[in-house]
C-alpha cells in the first residue's frame, strides 16, 4: 500500500452500522439541503437539484454539467478495483463479483447497473478517474461539500469555483445565474454572479403575461413603472423581465422526460436537456442527486440502495445524452461526490465515511473508454480508506482548461499547481 501525497486530516466518523449519520439525516430526499442555509436560496426537484448559470446571452460553445452525488457515494462499488485482492477480503458480503463487471481492464470494472453508460464508454466519451478527492480528509458532509465547492483552500471569501468560472467573463447576461427547482444554490455557484431562480422550466413567467410574450398588458405597465428607477429594486425588476423574455426558447424546447427514468434525477436532467437545447447561452449547469449515504443496506447485485442508485444514475445520464442529440457535442459532464466510503464493510452491509473516491467525466472533449489515476492500493484494517492520489481540482481544472478557452485555471482554482491528468483533449 503506497502513501498518499496529501496529509491525513481529522476524522469525523458515523457509528458503524448507523442507518444514516445524524448530520446527513436532514439531507435525504426532499430535505436534501435543509442544513445548507448559508449557501444561498433553495432549488430542488425531489432529491435532485438543478442549477444553471449562463455566462453569455448568445449561443454557448461549451456547456459544463456537474452532477453531485450527495451523501458520499461509494466509488469502490461504482468503479470496482477487482484487480486488488484486498477489495474482496474487505467486503465479503457486498463486493461486486469480478465476473459481473463491465468494461474490465486488469484492475477496474464498472458496476453492472451502469450498463446504460456502455455506449458512452465504448465510443470513447466516458472516462473514470480513481483515487480522487480533497487534499485533506474531511468526513463531515456539510463541511466537505463546502470545501469541495469553494475549491480555494485557506480562503475566507464565500465564492464557489463555478461562480469564479462564469464571473471571469465580462460579457454577462441577465440570466447569469439560473436556478430550476426548490432547493439551495450550491456553494460552487455562490458568489458575485447573479442568480435567477425558478421552480422549473415551465414556471418561468410574469403574472398577467402570455407564456412567451412579456410585452403586453400588465408587463407593459410594470416596465413603464420601473423603467426609470435606478435603485437596486428597479434594476432587479428590469433584469427579471429581460431574463423571462430571454428564457422563452427553453420553454419552447420539446419536453422529452418520457424517455428518462421516472425519478427525481431523470426529471431534473430532462429539464437540463431543454435548457441546453433551448440554447440561450447557458454554460454551467449543476444537478444534485441525493440518497448516497449508505451506512446500511448498500446491498448486493440482487438488492440494496447501491443497485437502485447506480441504475438511476446510469439510466438518467444515458437518456440525457440521447436527448441532446447533436447538442451533446458541446456538453461535458462531471460526476463527483463530497468524499468516498471506507474500504471495509460494516456489520449492516453498509459502509461508513471514508476519503478517496472516483470521478466520472463524459461527453465533449473526453478521452474515454479507459481508467485514469494512480492506484494507491487498499488495506483491510477497520478504518482503512482509499487514499487520494489526485487532487479533485486537477480533474475539474483539466475540464475547465479544455472546454473554456477564455478561462484561467489559476483564477478558478487559486493556489493549485495545475498538473493535468490527461483524460481531456486539449482546447
Amino acid at each position: 500500500m503506497t502513501t498518499s501525497p496529501f496529509p491525513a486530516g481529522p476524522r469525523a466518523v458515523a457509528p458503524a452500522g448507523s442507518p444514516c449519520c445524524a448530520e446527513y439525516a436532514g439531507l435525504s430526499r426532499r430535505g436534501l439541503f435543509r442544513g445548507l442555509a448559508l449557501a444561498g436560496a433553495t432549488t430542488a426537484i425531489g432529491s435532485a437539484v438543478v442549477t444553471a448559470s449562463p455566462a453569455r446571452a448568445a449561443s454557448a460553445s461549451s456547456v459544463l454539467v456537474v452532477v453531485s452525488l450527495r451523501g458520499a457515494a461509494d466509488g469502490l462499488s461504482l468503479v470496482v478495483p477487482h484487480g486488488d485482492p484486498a477489495y474482496y477480503r474487505a467486503r465479503p458480503r457486498i463486493a461486486v463479483p469480478s465476473e459481473s463487471l463491465l468494461a474490465k481492464d486488469a484492475m477496474f470494472g464498472l458496476h453492472p447497473q451502469l450498463s446504460p453508460l456502455l455506449p458512452l464508454w465504448t465510443s470513447g466519451r466516458l472516462a473514470a478517474i480513481q483515487a480522487t478527492g480533497l487534499p485533506v480528509a474531511n468526513r463531515s458532509h456539510f463541511s466537505a461539500m463546502e470545501e469541495l465547492e469553494d475549491a480555494a483552500p485557506g480562503s475566507t471569501a464565500r465564492v464557489g469555483w463555478l461562480n469564479r468560472l462564469i464571473g471571469g467573463d465580462a460579457d454577462a447576461s441577465p440570466l447569469e445565474g439560473l436556478h430550476v427547482g426548490l432547493g439551495v444554490v450550491p456553494t460552487s455557484l455562490y458568489g458575485g454572479a447573479p442568480v435567477f431562480a425558478v421552480k422549473d422550466v415551465d414556471s418561468v413567467e410574469i403574472p398577467g403575461a402570455d407564456q412567451y410574450d412579456t410585452t403586453g398588458g400588465r408587463p407593459r405597465s410594470l416596465r413603464t413603472l420601473w423603467g426609470g428607477d435606478t435603485s437596486p429594486l428597479g434594476r432587479g425588476v428590469r433584469a427579471t423581465f429581460d431574463s423571462v423574455q430571454g428564457f422563452a426558447p427553453v420553454q419552447r424546447a420539446v419536453d422529452r422526460r418520457g424517455r428518462y427514468p421516472s425519478t427525481d434525477l431523470g426529471r431534473a436532467l430532462a429539464d437540463v436537456a431543454r435548457v441546453v437545447r433551448g440554447d440561450v447561452g447557458v454554460e454551467v449547469v449543476t444537478v444534485d442527486q441525493g440518497d448516497w449515504d449508505m451506512h446500511t443496506n448498500l446491498g448486493t447485485l440482487e438488492w440494496g440502495d447501491m443497485r437502485r442508485n447506480a441504475a438511476d444514475l446510469a439510466g438518467s445520464v444515458a437518456a440525457f445524452f440521447d436527448d441532446l442529440g447533436a447538442a451533446g457535442d458541446k456538453v461535458t459532464m462531471v460526476v463527483l461526490s463530497e468524499f468516498g466510503r471506507r474500504v471495509v464493510e460494516n456489520s449492516n452491509q453498509g459502509l461508513d465515511h471514508g476519503y478517496g473516491n472516483v470521478m466520472l467525466v463524459a461527453g465533449a472533449g473526453v478521452r474515454g473508454g479507459r481508467y485514469y489515476g494512480r492506484w494507491p492500493g487498499l488495506d483491510t484494517t477497520l478504518d482503512a480508506d482509499l487514499l487520494v492520489t489526485t487532487d479533485y481540482r486537477q480533474v475539474l481544472g483539466e475540464v475547465v482548461a479544455s472546454r473554456f478557452a477564455d478561462a484561467s485555471v489559476a483564477r478558478v482554482f487559486p493556489g493549485l499547481s495545475y498538473d493535468p491528468v490527461g483524460f481531456m483533449r486539449t482546447a
